[in-house]
């Protein structure tokens, strides 16, 4: 796989990984008006991402969350988690 495609799925564990943090701490601190915009803010940068990496690569997440190319290409690999 190309440079790119390793740099992509890091930008999105990175994005992805700060919504966990921040939903924890949303958990304790439901009123927190700047921890919300931020939450906000990352999980739109971390749905264009995933746009993008989809769209290069194919798709992400199972369960109706990624559409699929036709013909059903789930089983393209290599799959994120196996890289």
């Amino acid at each position: 796989m190309p440079p790119e495609y390793y740099e992509l799925l890091e930008q999105i564990q990175a994005v992805d990984f700060v919504l966990v943090e921040l939903t924890l701490y949303l958990d304790t601190h439901p009123e927190d008006y700047d921890a919300i915009q931020q939450f906000n803010n990352f999980a739109k940068e971390s749905k264009q991402l995933k746009k993008i990496y989809e769209k290069q690569y194919g798709p992400l997440m199972q369960y109706g969350r990624s559409y699929s190319d036709y013909p059903w290409n789930w089983d393209d690999a290599p799959w994120p988690w196996q890289v």
